[in-house]
């Protein structure tokens, strides 16, 4: 997969979690209830993110961490 493809797909995630105030666990939201393009797509990519700590998740939902962005 391209990089470009990736960083489009980082960005995507991050101004919809913002868009839903997703950025505290009480806040935390799904990719669907945010308005993610293809929610199920692109798993390993998400996983990288709650890796690196982007992202936070809690069983189906993400919020993201505001320090790490």
């Amino acid at each position: 997969m391209f990089l470009p493809v990736l960083l489009i797909r980082k960005k995507h995630i991050i101004k919809k979690l913002l868009n839903k105030n997703a950025v505290s666990e009480g806040n935390a939201v799904t990719f669907e209830e945010a308005g993610i393009i293809n929610p199920n797509g692109f798993k390993m990519f998400t996983k990288r993110l709650v890796e690196q700590g982007v992202l936070h998740q809690r069983e189906d939902k993400y919020y993201l961490d505001t320090k790490k962005l």
